[in-house]
Parts: C-alpha cells; structure tokens; sequence
C-alpha cells in the first residue's frame, strides 16, 4: 500500500513564518462538483473546481475534507461506503499541495483505496482546483469475473485496454483488445463449444468446437463452427464470434482515435455479453442437471 499521506508543514518553516499573509488570487466562477463526487467518478489525469474541499480544523489550520465516499469493494463484491483511512489530516497552505489520501471499506476494512491529489485551494474559500494525479487500485468500474474468466491469461492486457479506453486513448484501447480476442480466440471457442455440447451432446459437436479451438485462422474456425452456435448465445440473432472477427478487421491505422475508440466500446461490450451468456447457460444446465439427479435419487430412496 502507499504511503498514507505526504505532508509539506509550511506552518513550521520559519521562513514561510516571515513571508506576508496573501492568499492566492479567486478562481474563476464555474460549477464546483463536490469533492466525494470527484474521488468517486473523475479519471485520472483530470483538473475540476471543487467544492467542500477544505475546513478549518479546531487548532485554525486548513486542512483537506474527507468525506465519506462510495466505491465498488471487491471483498464485499458490491458497492460500499469508504472512509478516509489516514491517521493524520492533510494540511493546504493555500499554494500546490500534492496529497495520497487513502480510504478503506467501512463494511470488511480490507479493501484499500488510495488517491494521489494535487491541490490548490481557492483563496479563502472552501473550494479549489484539484486534478487526480492517480489511484490505486486503478479508476475504473469493475470488470465482471465471467469476462476474466473467458479473457484468461490475457487478463491484465484487457484491463490495460479497459484503462485505456476510460482515459479516451482509442487506438491503444483497440490494439489492446484486439490482441485479447485474437491470442484467446481458441478459448472463447472452447467456451462456446462446452455450451454448444450442453445443448445438443454429440461426438461430432465435440469434434466440431476442438478442431475450430486447434484452427489458426480465425476465419477459418468462424466457418467451422458458424452453423453449430447455440441459440442461447446469439447476440441479436447474430454470431458473437463472427461479430468480434468483423471488429478486429477493421484496419488500426486507417481509422482515427474515436473510431477507434467506438471500436473498442463494442469490442468490450460483445465480450461482456457473450461471457454473460455462456455463464447462464452452463449454470441453468448445471442447476437443471442437480434437480434432476435429486429428483431421481428421491424416488429410488
């Protein structure tokens, strides 16, 4: 973990005791978002004006709020209040401070998570300008564990293109995600395939999805496999592999950024749907094979 906090004690340097009081000039007027709404939902890499963000604590000094935020804990799989972790508070002088603030889960006090702020206080107001240098664990929502599961080795490859497409970086997000797909196509065939089998068992299904699993191309195992894909795991009636390979075909350099970008949004969202489905399908089959086998042990007891 970080360290908690950095302090800069300007109230101690005998130099900066000499200096005359002036506060720096006011901030332009503009809409302040509140300081937990910033911690909770703006990126890295990104200045707002910020309103609640300083207080004067009882000994007159100024010192960071910390205000209780919400945030997806991965212990408690949901979304918790956080409080601010620190022993000691976060003293501004009214210039550039730069601040790690870290929050723990108030629910299991196992998840942690830390900011790394620049702060600069606007004048003698509560409000100021703060830009998120960076936080650990990474900003971001949360990435479904099904996906991980169907991305599997390659799984912090797709959270580089996730960061990616979050911070707008189009043509990094895409040349992420496309190297997920094409370096993990035989697995997302074999996912497909257990379903595949699931539905309609036969050898020559089996067959079918570990010849295409086994296929270079990509295109070739698309063809092999295109008629043998489950209902269940149509995506507006369409082939979910066939949709991704249509994805990945677009050429990286003749697109922009943005197209690029767009790219990798549906890129992700198809993953994302398709590892839904497959999940649901070889749990209802799961469920529905236990209600049997109880069933039929019930009547031969």
């Amino acid at each position: 973990m970080l360290a908690c906090y950095t302090r800069r004690k300007h109230m101690n340097d005998p130099a900066e005791k000499n200096k005359p009081a002036t506060d720096p000039p006011t901030m332009p007027a503009t809409t302040l978002l509140p300081f937990a709404r910033f911690l909770e939902s703006v990126g890295p890499d990104t200045t707002h004006y910020v309103g609640g963000l300083v207080e004067q604590n009882t000994n007159g000094h100024i010192v960071l709020q910390e205000p209780e935020i919400e945030l997806h804990c991965e212990t408690c799989d949901g979304i918790r209040w956080f409080r601010c972790s620190d022993a000691n508070r976060h003293y501004i002088s009214g210039k550039l401070d730069f601040e790690f603030v870290a929050y723990v889960c108030k629910n299991c006090s196992k998840t942690q998570k830390t900011f790394a702020l620049a702060v600069a206080k606007d004048g003698i107001k509560r409000s100021g300008r703060v830009q998120k240098v960076g936080e650990l664990p990474p900003f971001g929502p949360p990435t479904p564990a099904r996906v991980m599961k169907l991305v599997g080795e390659d799984r912090e490859l797709f959270l580089k293109g996730r960061r990616a497409e979050l911070r707008g970086l189009g043509i990094g997000a895409f040349a992420y995600y496309r190297r997920v797909v094409e370096e993990q196509k035989g697995r997302i065939i074999k996912e497909i395939g257990k379903v595949a089998v699931k539905v309609k068992p036969s050898r020559e299904t089996s067959e079918l999805f570990a010849k295409a699993e086994a296929e270079a191309q990509f295109s070739t195992a698309i063809d092999l496999i295109k008629s043998a894909i489950p209902e269940s795991l149509l995506i507006d009636g369409h082939n979910p592999v066939t949709l991704l390979h249509s994805a990945l075909s677009e050429g990286l350099h003749a697109q922009t950024d943005e197209e690029c970008l767009e790219l990798a949004n549906h890129i992700r969202v198809l993953l994302t749907e398709l590892a839904e489905r497959i999940s649901i399908a070889l749990k209802e089959e799961a469920t529905l094979k236990t209600a049997v086998t109880r069933l039929l042990n019930r009547k031969s007891g």
